[in-house]
């Protein structure tokens, strides 16, 4: 399903990217903060997020039921377009202009976030990794660990070019990177 663009309340902006409604892969980081947002207690704390009272045809409980809704055909495994643009058209009323670009920076700072891991390293590995990146003239510890593991892999499947008695004669190239 193509992404939903959304409909602007106000002058739509000459410049940047268009807003978009929510999308079926965004769902799993969506859902819990449109939930936090929507509360009629967040709601009074962010008003220019949201369209006035008087001017919204959607209720806080119409748009909480077609989310629910919107949970279990998840958890089901089912298809969602219906029940997905129903939801976005529903935000699209529920929202300011403001507050979807706000509600988007956020979700865009969650995937972000999802994307990372932080581990622990001892000062020593982290010198070495220093010295590595300057030698090979890397500018982040992920290009460093990533050229590392590349050779690595790069030395194995090498390894096992050179010495081809020792692999099983059902073996694949595959399997063989795998090891």
């Amino acid at each position: 399903m193509e992404p939903q663009a959304w409909i602007y309340q106000q002058d739509k902006p000459t410049a940047g990217r268009k807003l978009l409604l929510l999308e079926e892969a965004e769902l799993i980081f969506a859902l819990p903060l449109i939930y936090r947002l929507i509360n009629p207690e967040a709601v009074a704390s962010k008003p220019d997020w949201f369209c006035d009272a008087e001017l919204q045809t959607v209720s806080y409980t119409e748009l909480v039921t077609q989310l629910n809704e919107l949970v279990r055909l998840r958890k089901k495994t089912q298809r969602l377009d219906n029940e997905l643009k129903n939801v976005n058209k529903m935000l699209n009323q529920y929202f300011t202009d403001l507050g979807w670009r706000m509600v988007r920076k956020e979700l865009s700072q969650i995937k972000k976030r999802q994307k990372k891991s932080h581990i622990e390293v001892s000062r020593d590995i982290i010198q070495r990794l220093k010295r590595y990146m300057e030698t090979q003239k890397l500018d982040s510890f992920d290009q460093a660990i990533d050229n590392l593991l590349s050779e690595h892999d790069a030395d194995i499947s090498q390894s096992h070019l050179q010495h081809p008695d020792d692999l099983d004669d059902n073996m694949s190239v595959d399997d063989m990177l795998d090891e």
